[in-house]
């Protein structure tokens, strides 16, 4: 394998980045499924990792959903040996499907990876994201109508879980596996264009592309980095904001006194601190609660995921929680 090939080297580059920030000794996860996204971030990082004193341990995750998905995990295995790995966690992930298979196969995922992260101690953990996945998730937000937060993609950091590869494309994944003679698996749900992510892959953006704006993928990834920009200053001024009031009892006046982007913001932070389960709070339910603030007619309360119930009092929004009054009693 030459570890000074063009694709390789920018990949290293993008791998780097991240170690020089990390203390010696630190142990590492990266997250293998076979596929030349992952298999070229266990290339670049396996022969960036000696020059910094990173312990690396690769994690490959077997769904179960297909057939030769314990084979796949198998040879995955077989190619991270031979390139070097000496700790390799393989985890089969208990895949119950409640939301649609992709979503339940990334939250029984996202569980084998925080296994992983327990067992070895490690504090990071490497995943092999690139722009074309940026762009694809930027995409599906506009679909369904997101916010800033939503349109904004994946971070680069989220947790113990970084994404060296959000700037480099999935080509030069490709190309950085040939390069290294390793052959990659391609995941036929891939290109099962009953998944709309496939959909939005294989037909959507190569029209975009085509007849409509050349070099999309970077311009939605460069979108998303400033919407990711633009949504922690905002997240940022709530969260100041949140920090000086209390979310049982909240005046009318000083939330008319912020714009809306921050007072929508402030008002999940409230229903959330009452109760209510993460991610429970839509677009949809905090319309009802705006216009208690900024369109008031006399409307009675609102109730919310989690017993959460909203209502104005004598210019005030109060909050409260039934099912947690219930318990007490």
């Amino acid at each position: 394998m030459s570890a000074k090939t063009p694709a390789l080297l920018e990949l290293r580059r993008a791998v780097r980045v991240w170690l020089e920030t990390f203390e010696a000794n630190s142990k590492v996860c990266i997250g293998v499924s076979g596929g030349a996204d992952s298999l070229a971030l266990a290339i670049a990082t396996r022969l960036e990792a000696d020059s910094f004193d990173i312990d690396l341990v690769a994690v490959i995750v077997d769904h179960g959903l297909q057939e030769e998905s314990a084979e796949i995990s198998v040879k995955t295995r077989v190619k991270l040996e031979k390139l070097g790995y000496k700790d390799i966690f393989l985890g089969r992930a208990n895949v119950k499907i409640i939301d649609g298979v992709e979503a339940s196969a990334r939250r029984a995922r996202y569980q084998i990876f925080h296994q992983a992260l327990e067992t070895y101690g490690a504090k990071y953990f490497f995943l092999g994201h690139t722009k074309n996945d940026q762009a694809e998730g930027v995409l599906l937000g506009l679909a369904r109508g997101s916010g800033t937060r939503s349109l904004s993609g994946m971070q680069d950091v989220n947790g113990p879980f970084i994404r060296p590869f959000l700037g480099v494309s999935r080509e030069l994944t490709e190309v950085a596996c040939m390069e290294a003679g390793v052959d990659f698996w391609v995941d036929p749900h891939n290109s099962n264009l009953e998944f709309t992510r496939v959909k939005v892959r294989e037909k959507i953006l190569p029209l975009i592309e085509e007849e409509i704006a050349p070099g999309a993928i970077d311009a939605l990834a460069r979108s998303a980095k400033i919407l990711g920009q633009d949504a922690d200053a905002l997240d940022e001024w709530a969260d100041r904001v949140f920090e000086l009031i209390n979310p049982e009892d909240i005046a009318i006046l000083a939330l008319t006194e912020l714009p809306i982007a921050v007072r929508s913001r402030v008002l999940r932070r409230a229903i959330y601190a009452l109760g209510a389960p993460d991610g429970s709070i839509s677009a949809a339910h905090l319309a009802p609660i705006e216009a208690l603030v900024s369109d008031w007619h006399g409307q009675g309360h609102t109730s919310l995921p989690g017993g959460v119930k909203v209502g104005r009092i004598s210019g005030r929004l109060s909050l409260s929680n039934t099912e947690t009054n219930e318990t007490k009693k």
